[in-house]
């Protein structure tokens, strides 16, 4: 199942309202559950975000639905990475017969996949 790093920020409105924030925790997991996907992991952060989750969704259009959903409720901004486990990202790297060549004479990346 397709994964998703979704990091978050509070807007005004979800800050002013954090103390309910593990009741709309709850609500996003069955957001997510309700469109196919798990929430396996959720994190309250320090730093540059407020947080961050990682998703399983059964597609990106599902996942799309979730990030609607989520958005529309007005508590937090996200940004949103599509994240492969190493096992994925070898089965891509496997396909390729070079990973990359350099044309000096074009001046250009040359990528052949298989």
């Amino acid at each position: 199942m397709p994964t998703y790093l979704v990091l978050w920020n509070w807007t005004e409105q979800g800050i002013r309202n954090f103390k309910e924030s593990p009741k709309r925790v709850e609500a996003f997991r069955q957001l997510v559950e309700k469109n196919g996907g798990k929430l396996p992991w959720f994190f309250y952060t320090m730093g540059k975000y407020d947080g961050a989750a990682i998703v399983e969704a059964p597609s990106d259009e599902a996942f799309l639905k979730i990030a609607l959903g989520l958005g529309s409720l007005g508590n937090v901004r996200t940004t949103t990475l599509k994240a492969w486990p190493p096992t994925e990202m070898g089965k891509v790297i496997n396909q390729m017969q070079h990973p990359a060549t350099f044309d000096s004479q074009k001046r250009n990346l040359v990528l052949t996949v298989a």
